[in-house]
């Protein structure tokens, strides 16, 4: 039998205790990748190495903020796959096989094997608690390299964010100018019809949690496509009201690369909507 670790949070012991782990993570790949499973990692001689993914998984807690480890107990002969996180196409293997190539390999940090199925509560052997301050964040080596605060790296509301965005502000994208201060810039932009003004000032809101649809709203009918598109990228991830009326404004605009931005926003925020409302258990 081979043993793994599942680390998840603390408030689901109790339901992983009375149904098992239930198959929510998705994985990788094609073949035994394509589908929902859950992430695991061996259990190896090395306490840091075993638990190396809780630090990551800490950022995104459960109710309870605190992470525990669940071992379990699989047939050597189990179907999984196995690679590293920013792995495509991870290789398909036996839990055997998967256990051996870690603890062989000379670094085995940024790893993780993939179970495509459930895990059932007979293959749950024990729950432990775990030092919370174990492992490393963002990715294996991290440590000492100066974080990037541009707008594709950074995790929106994650603890220091803004502080950090302050103390080293990237040159394009942060921090955001006030609110007043972008109003006024659309108003200036649209009296002189500076699109290029416009465009900027609707990059600048892309970067914020909510902002004013109903002042943004009449962009739609602008006349420059470039414009449109600005504003349905501005708005994509807004939770404030009114944001999917403008986007079934434009769905149906004469733009075809304005009506291709407009499906991208609604698949993402569908799926975020369906992320939201099911809880997640991807942790390895």
């Amino acid at each position: 039998m081979a043993t793994f670790v599942h680390l998840t949070a603390a408030d689901r012991v109790a339901r992983i205790r009375r149904n098992g782990i239930r198959a929510l993570a998705q994985g990788r790949g094609t073949g035994l990748g394509r589908g929902r499973g859950v992430f695991l990692f061996p259990v190896l001689p090395s306490y840091t190495l075993t638990h190396q993914w809780l630090r990551e998984l800490s950022r995104f807690p459960g109710k309870s903020g605190e992470l525990v480890a669940v071992h379990v107990k699989l047939p050597d002969g189990e179907p999984v796959t196995v690679g590293r996180y920013a792995d495509q196409a991870p290789k398909e293997t036996t839990a055997a096989e998967a256990v051996g190539r870690l603890a062989g390999l000379a670094d085995p940090r940024g790893w993780e094997v993939f179970l495509p199925r459930a895990v059932a509560r007979g293959e749950v052997r024990v729950v432990r608690g775990v030092r919370q301050v174990n492992g490393w964040r963002y990715w294996p080596g991290a440590h000492g390299t100066v974080p990037c605060t541009c707008f594709g790296c950074r995790v929106r509301g994650e603890y220091g964010s803004r502080r950090l965005r302050e103390r080293r502000p990237h040159p394009l994208d942060g921090p955001p100018p006030a609110p007043r201060v972008l109003l006024g810039r659309i108003d200036i932009a649209e009296a002189a019809g500076d699109v290029t003004l416009l465009c900027e000032t609707l990059r600048w809101y892309e970067m914020r949690r909510r902002g004013p649809v109903a002042r943004l709203a009449p962009l739609a009918g602008h006349p420059d496509p470039a414009v449109r598109r600005a504003l349905v990228e501005a708005v994509a991830y807004w939770s404030t009201p009114g944001v999917d009326d403008v986007l079934d404004a434009l769905a149906e605009d004469p733009d075809g690369g304005v009506r291709v931005v407009v499906a991208d926003v609604r698949e993402t925020r569908e799926a975020m909507r369906q992320a939201a409302d099911s809880p997640s258990d991807s942790g390895c």
